[in-house]
């Protein structure tokens, strides 16, 4: 099982790739730069360097995450302006760093009455960074926690999304198991429905990363709350099973963002490791 958490960068990139290790990980998640701010950060080219050589040493997978204020529906265009600088920034730290990309959440519906409207945004967004992005470091789109029939919740819009772009060979995608049960996509019980939609949307094609996350609130709360994997959430280990026991997510790797303040992430690492991989 490819399995690890999301790790600070405060020792910087390199640093975060050896605490991953220390947690007895094989990957991790991070910021590529301070998560409260979209301003452009000249980063240490050769830590990002060491820590792409570490990675490779010692088989770990890493993938980065935006800065909360990132979003791909900007309401100005001084906040457009912001974003996309700040999304080329993240696409070359993570590409420095050897990560297999960048996450970013699925944009929301800011023109209410007009909700196409709001998806042309995000495509014209996506198209300004990407056309100007030349790495091999990819946008993972994640999908959203809102309530059922909220913007960015189901499959077929994350795999509309990613081909109207002009270039979407750029474009993965980050599949949220927390966001998926509140916003109904998977409640638990489905799991074989969603993977042969995903299978015949082609989205499991692009899937790069899972997060995995349990959920405080049940399915369709529309409430994004994480919850630990064992005994903390609405759901269930045998619900669980099934999606970490698909042949078809065997290569993907799995990202824990669970609280940390009742089980320790290389605790529940290990419980993972030991339920569904190999003890380490």
């Amino acid at each position: 099982m490819i399995i690890g958490s999301h790790v600070s960068i405060r020792e910087g990139y390199t640093g975060a790739a050896r605490k991953a290790a220390a947690l007895h990980a094989n990957a991790f998640q991070y910021f590529p730069k301070n998560p409260r701010s979209l301003i452009v950060k000249e980063f240490d080219k050769e830590d990002a360097g060491q820590c792409q050589e570490f990675c490779t040493k010692n088989k770990l997978v890493s993938v980065a995450h935006t800065p909360y204020p990132t979003t791909l529906t900007p309401s100005s265009d001084s906040k457009r302006e912001l974003v996309v600088a700040s999304l080329l920034n993240d696409l070359e730290i993570a590409d420095a760093c050897g990560s297999l990309g960048v996450v970013v959440h699925f944009g929301k519906d800011i023109f209410h009455s007009d909700q196409l409207k709001s998806y042309r945004l995000m495509i014209d967004v996506l198209n300004n960074v990407l056309s100007e992005w030349q790495g091999k470091c990819k946008i993972l789109l994640e999908n959203m926690a809102g309530k059922p029939g909220a913007m960015g919740t189901t499959l077929e819009e994350l795999v509309q999304l990613r081909a109207l772009c002009e270039t979407p060979l750029k474009i993965g995608f980050c599949f949220d198991t927390c966001h998926a049960f509140a916003s109904g996509l998977w409640d638990g019980n489905n799991w074989a429905e969603v993977e042969a939609n995903g299978v015949k949307l082609g989205y499991l094609d692009h899937l790069a990363v899972v997060h995995l996350n349990n959920s405080m609130y049940e399915s369709g709360s529309g409430k994004d709350r994480h919850a630990n994997i064992f005994g903390q959430g609405y759901i269930k280990e045998e619900q669980f099973d099934q999606l970490i026991t698909s042949k078809r997510l065997k290569p993907i790797p799995f990202i824990l963002e669970t609280p940390k303040a009742i089980v320790s992430h290389e605790m529940e690492i290990r419980q993972l490791q030991k339920k569904w991989g190999r003890e380490k």
